[in-house]
C-alpha cells in the first residue's frame, strides 16, 4: 500500500468524527440509522479499522454527503467531468453524482481479483440497484448465488446479507445506485416480449 493511499485511509476516521459532530449525531444515533455497530463507528473514527467502501457508502447517505467528501478527494472543477475515483479491495468507485443524500449513482469496476477471495456478506441499512454493463457479476444474496451477465439487473434491500465480486477471470463494469431504506430505482417502461405482442407461448 502506498503511502498517499495510507494517508488518505487514516484521514476518514477524523473526517467522520468531525461531521458527525457539526450534525449533532450521536454514534448510537448513527449505528442505528446505518446498521454499522457502535464499535466499529468507534474504531473507524479512531483509525482502528480500516474503511471499506461496504462501510462508506451507508456512512456518506446518512451524514448526506458525496463520498468523496468522506476519503477527502479534492474538488477540482466540474463534477460531472472530474470526478475522483476510489479504489479499495478490487474495486474501483466512480461516484456519477455529488448530490447529497437520497439516490446516489456510481460506476463500479470489480477486478477478477475479488474472484480468489472468500465471499464476506455484509449487511447495512439502505437499498442497492446493480446494472451489469459489461462482465459476469457474482452476486450472493441471502442464500441466493446469481451470476449475471452484461444488460442484467438486480435489485435488493441492503439489510439482507450480500456480496458481489468477479465470477471469473474477467473484470465487472457495473452501475449502481443506493438509497436510503425504502427508497428504489423505479422502471417507468419495460420492453414489450415479442411472445407478449403476437400471444404466442
Amino acid at each position: 500500500m502506498n503511502e498517499e493511499f495510507t494517508s488518505v485511509l487514516a484521514a476518514v476516521g477524523p473526517r467522520l468524527r468531525g461531521l458527525r459532530s457539526r450534525n449533532g449525531i450521536t454514534l448510537t444515533d448513527l449505528a442505528a440509522a446505518t446498521g454499522i455497530s457502535i464499535s466499529t463507528l468507534s474504531r473507524l473514527e479512531s483509525g482502528q479499522r480500516r474503511p471499506s467502501l461496504e462501510l462508506l457508502l451507508p456512512l456518506a447517505r446518512e451524514l448526506r454527503v458525496p463520498i468523496d467528501e468522506l476519503i477527502g478527494a479534492p474538488h477540482t472543477g466540474d463534477p460531472r467531468l472530474h470526478l475522483k475515483p476510489v479504489t479499495h479491495n478490487g474495486m474501483t468507485l466512480l461516484p456519477l453524482t455529488r448530490r447529497a443524500g437520497s439516490l446516489q449513482a456510481y460506476k463500479l469496476i470489480v477486478s477478477p481479483e475479488t474472484r480468489s477471495r472468500e465471499p464476506e456478506q455484509s449487511s447495512h441499512e439502505g437499498y442497492e440497484w446493480l446494472y451489469v454493463l459489461d462482465g459476469r457479476l457474482r452476486l450472493i444474496l441471502g442464500d441466493n448465488d446469481l451470476i449475471l451477465g452484461p444488460g442484467e439487473a438486480a435489485e435488493f434491500d441492503t439489510r439482507v446479507p450480500h456480496w458481489f465480486g468477479s465470477a471469473d477471470d474477467e473484470a465487472v463494469e457495473l452501475l449502481t445506485l443506493f438509497g436510503r431504506q425504502g427508497e428504489r430505482a423505479h422502471l417507468r417502461a419495460r420492453p414489450t416480449r415479442v411472445d407478449d405482442r403476437t400471444g404466442r407461448d
